[in-house]
């Protein structure tokens, strides 16, 4: 069972690399900051999967919910600061 773990947090990291291609070149800035959320998200699977793998899944359960609410907060913050400074939908094409 611990190979299926395995397995699916090294296929995890591979979704990572393509989200984080999304954060780096999205052309506009809500692709890089929805990129980033997924990166978070996924995040937090695979800590939770790092639980199962060495059998302390309480212990790693409480470190992915916090991680999970501050990837949350950072991302609201964000949305809320391109919003009202940057002009989140005022972009010039290149």
């Amino acid at each position: 069972m611990d190979d299926f773990f395995l397995g699916c947090g090294l296929f995890l990291g591979g979704l990572m690399l393509l989200s984080l291609y999304r954060g780096i070149f999205g052309p506009t800035v809500l692709d890089r900051m929805i990129g980033v959320n997924a990166i978070g998200s996924k995040t937090t699977v695979l800590l939770v999967l790092i639980g199962l793998l060495y059998h302390r899944v309480d212990m790693f359960i409480d470190i992915a919910l916090a991680y999970a609410l501050l990837n949350f907060i950072a991302v609201l913050a964000a949305a809320r600061y391109f919003q009202k400074r940057k002009g989140l939908y005022h972009e010039k094409p290149y």
